[in-house]
C-alpha cells in the first residue's frame, strides 16, 4: 500500500493520473503513488475536477473534503483529505480497490498495464 500521512490539514497521499482512460478506476501503484485512470482530458482543469470527484466517491467524503495540495498542472499530485485519518483513508482505499484484492490474492496488478 502507498504511504498515507497524517497532516494538520488531513490525510495526504500521492497519486499519478492517467487521463483520457476508458473508465475511472484505481489501477495500481507507481512508486509511492496511487495510480488513477480518469476519463477526463487534462484540459482546463477537467482531470483535476474528475480526480477530486472520483476520490470523494471512493472515500465516501464530500468533494469539499478532497483537495489537490500540489501538482495541479502535473500528472503527479499530492491529495489531502480533510476529516479522515491516514488509517481511515487506507481502509477505504483497500475496501474499494479491486487491484488491492488482486495483489492480496497473489496476482500482480501490474499485469494489466501496458
Amino acid at each position: 500500500m502507498i504511504p498515507i500521512r497524517d497532516t494538520p490539514s488531513g490525510a495526504s497521499f500521492q497519486v499519478k493520473i492517467h487521463p483520457r482512460a476508458k473508465k475511472n478506476a484505481i489501477t495500481g501503484e507507481v512508486g509511492d503513488a496511487l495510480k488513477l485512470a480518469l476519463t477526463a482530458p487534462p484540459v482546463e482543469g477537467r482531470a483535476n475536477q474528475a480526480c477530486i470527484a472520483f476520490l470523494s466517491e471512493v472515500l465516501h467524503v464530500p468533494r469539499s473534503s478532497v483537495t489537490i495540495a500540489a501538482g495541479k498542472s502535473s500528472r503527479s499530485k499530492v491529495i489531502v483529505v480533510s476529516g479522515l485519518s491516514a488509517v481511515q483513508v487506507e481502509a477505504r482505499l483497500v475496501q474499494n480497490s479491486s487491484w488491492e484484492r488482486a495483489e492480496n490474492a497473489g496476482l500482480k496488478a501490474s499485469s494489466t498495464r501496458h
